[in-house]
């Protein structure tokens, strides 16, 4: 006969013990600006949360807004928010179609269909899930520039938009220059 083992849960997140520094790193909004959103995508979390295993709304935009802020896997982030990685994979389409509800709001798209190239890398989600997350990052995006939210960096000094790197060469110099000009015009047109 086989053992079983207890099911062990983690804390979940808890924003009310967060220092305010940190909030910002980590979710690069700032505590009232996170409250504001989950009041706004409430409606659209609450039905999974009236589940028996029901995550707070507060906790799925807190668990979605790490894992958009990080870069990082659906693992670490759920480790952190205190939930498994399938759930949070659930969360993760629960709170992006939530907040794609709502694009129109913080979004105005361009009309140029060139304005952005890829210059590599490689997908792990499917298409859709990337313009969902595209979409998401831009929306949290302006609601940060909106609230005036810093933009602040766990190690190294706090930054504005874009920190130039320095180019090896004067071609590479030029090409990185003429990037970041054009960069800097369409964060400053389109999400500002």
């Amino acid at each position: 006969m086989r053992l079983r083992h207890p099911t062990v849960y983690r804390p979940l997140v808890d924003l009310a013990t967060m220092e305010d520094r940190h909030i910002i790193i980590t979710y690069n909004l700032d505590r009232a600006t996170i409250h504001e959103l989950c009041a706004q995508l409430e409606p659209d979390l609450m039905s999974a949360f009236r589940h028996p295993t029901g995550i707070s709304p507060l906790v799925q935009v807190l668990s979605v807004h790490h894992f958009l802020a990080s870069s990082s896997f659906q693992t670490t982030v759920a480790m952190a928010s205190g939930i498994s990685q399938p759930m949070f994979s659930n969360v993760l389409s629960r709170v992006l179609s939530a907040l794609l509800k709502h694009m129109c709001s913080y979004i105005i798209f361009p009309q140029v269909e060139d304005l952005l190239t890829v210059k590599g890398g490689s997908l792990y989600y499917s298409p859709k899930k990337v313009c969902q997350i595209f979409v998401a990052c831009c929306m949290l995006h302006n609601l940060a520039l909106r609230r005036q939210v810093p933009f602040l960096q766990e190690d190294g000094p706090d930054v504005g938009l874009v920190a130039a790197v320095e180019p090896v060469d004067s071609e590479e110099e030029e090409a990185e220059e003429e990037d970041i000009d054009n960069r800097n015009n369409i964060i400053m047109q389109y999400f500002q």
